[in-house]
């Protein structure tokens, strides 16, 4: 099994959602959290295939940033 850990941050200034991942290697945006996680599930394979990499049996980790400021 191959594992990727993907990192979701917020950008306040765009109100969307950010995945990032070097190795997949991957950037994608979405303003719905669930929806980006879906759209990662199923770009990572063909990206990891393109690139020549195993694409079978991929475990993705998401981990999730979010800063606030309270005044």
């Amino acid at each position: 099994m191959n594992g990727y850990t993907v990192l979701l941050k917020w950008d306040d200034g765009a109100s969307k959602w950010y995945a990032l991942n070097d190795d997949i290697p991957i950037v994608l945006e979405d303003a719905s959290l669930d929806t980006l996680i879906d759209r990662v599930k199923m770009a990572a394979p063909e990206l990891l295939e393109l690139n020549g990499q195993p694409h079978k049996d991929i475990h993705l980790l998401f981990k999730m940033e979010r800063q606030a400021v309270i005044a």
